[in-house]
């Protein structure tokens, strides 16, 4: 037990940290990833930080996954990083499977750029706050739906931490300079409607109209060609040394010859390649 606990506080604690976890299910070609930390509106642990890139892998080489989409469990996407981690300066924040000498800083850069990486299309969606390690992840995601009343911030400001390069590039990258200074040097949170006109959001839905659009949009996702989108990812993400790589690839497939047999045909397309 814990000097200056009571016994009652020893046992919320570790139910608490029982509690946060990463679920994930798949169905109809898409993986559902749910950031579940209730007792902290989601706040990511150590523990969920360095859970996140091995699960990623293990989905990214499912092929029945075409698509995975990111969100948070009940009414809110994502806190931040449990800020624990932060007090103790390693990724032992005290919580149930949490020990370990991991700079909670660098679990969640590997976590965000193992989620940069994933092969396939990838979608967050928001409802409540995306703060803080929330908004980190969500720009990692290739796209990003929300729900009106969604707020969302960058928040290393308020405590003195040097936000990581790659991941300052990444939102100016989204938002451009101007829109990642101003979320950086303030920390303050905006509004759903202010993150749309940011570029930070490519919808925004009524509420109750999120889990609609989002499983008919990764319906969408599913049904297209994974070629076609594993190419595109990398080029917008500013690969330019891979044209070679991607003709071999298109050279090899049958994706083309099967979507124009599918146009003249008038049916639905059947994608075979794989990353």
């Amino acid at each position: 037990m814990i000097i200056g606990m009571t016994a009652r506080d020893s046992i919320r604690r570790m139910d608490a940290a029982q509690d946060a976890t990463l679920l994930h299910t798949v169905a109809d070609g898409v993986a559902t990833v749910v950031i579940s930390h209730p007792a902290k509106r989601n706040a990511m642990t150590a523990a969920m930080w360095r859970a996140l890139p091995e699960l990623l892998a293990g989905l990214a080489d499912d092929p029945a996954v075409r698509t995975l989409v990111l969100t948070g469990a009940g009414a809110t996407f994502c806190a931040g990083a449990d800020i624990s981690s932060l007090t103790r300066g390693t990724g032992n924040t005290g919580n149930a499977g949490d020990s370990g000498a991991d700079d909670p800083r660098e679990l969640a850069v590997a976590a965000e750029e193992a989620l940069a990486a994933f092969p396939k299309p990838t979608l967050a969606a928001v409802r409540g706050f995306c703060v803080g390690g929330g908004s980190q992840l969500a720009a990692a995601c290739d796209l990003r739906f929300a729900e009106e009343g969604a707020s969302f911030g960058v928040t290393p400001s308020r405590l003195g931490i040097v936000y990581p390069a790659s991941s300052t590039r990444r939102l100016a990258g989204l938002v451009g300079p101007a829109w990642a200074k101003y979320l950086l040097f303030s920390a303050e949170l905006i509004g759903a409607e202010t993150a749309l006109r940011a570029g930070f959001l490519n919808e925004l839905l009524p509420a109750g109209q999120l889990d609609k659009r989002v499983a008919e949009f990764t319906r969408i996702l599913a049904s297209r060609s994974q070629l076609t989108q594993a190419a595109a990812k990398e080029f917008a993400d500013g690969r330019t040394d891979r044209d070679a790589y991607w003709a071999d690839r298109a050279a090899g497939s049958e994706d083309t010859a099967e979507g124009v047999a599918a146009f003249l045909e008038r049916r639905a397309p059947r994608f075979t390649w794989t990353p």
